[in-house]
């Protein structure tokens, strides 16, 4: 299984995904977590264009595809702004996409991705904006 949690910088996807990654330790599940700023820090793709950020979302997919298939169940959390490429991804793996988002200002804002198109189906909703970490992973727990 692959969990690719998604949404703007600042809505708490890392954080999540991070707790994600506990629980299923926890459970005995071998995990693995990939974050899109580890994975830009990595591979030196510090492109924010349209090309740029379709690259790391690939890169992504690919380790997690990988991972996948080496028994890992996989943690990605990744701005991921372009629904189709989240979409094809979705159709090819067995992936649960988790849509992070808030409407509290956190200071991340700059960071904003202005093209971001966020999941019309076939996802998981968490609101962060007035729920603690563990509430949001309880109401993500129960969803799965």
């Amino acid at each position: 299984m692959i969990y690719w949690f998604t949404g703007q910088p600042g809505h708490g996807k890392t954080t999540l995904a991070k707790a994600m990654l506990d629980h299923l330790q926890k459970q005995g599940v071998e995990a693995f977590h990939v974050d899109g700023d580890d994975l830009r820090a990595l591979t030196n793709n510090f492109d924010y264009s349209q090309k740029g950020r379709e690259d790391n979302i690939r890169r992504a997919q690919t380790v997690a595809h990988y991972l996948q298939s080496k028994g890992y169940t996989v943690v990605v959390s990744l701005v991921a702004p372009y629904r189709s490429l989240r979409e094809s991804f979705k159709a090819a793996a067995d992936v649960t996409e988790v849509y992070v988002h808030t409407t509290e200002t956190r200071g991340r804002e700059s960071k904003h991705a202005s093209d971001y198109e966020p999941p019309l189906h076939n996802f998981i909703d968490i609101d962060t904006t007035a729920n603690s970490v563990n509430d949001s992973l309880r109401v993500l727990i129960e969803a799965i």
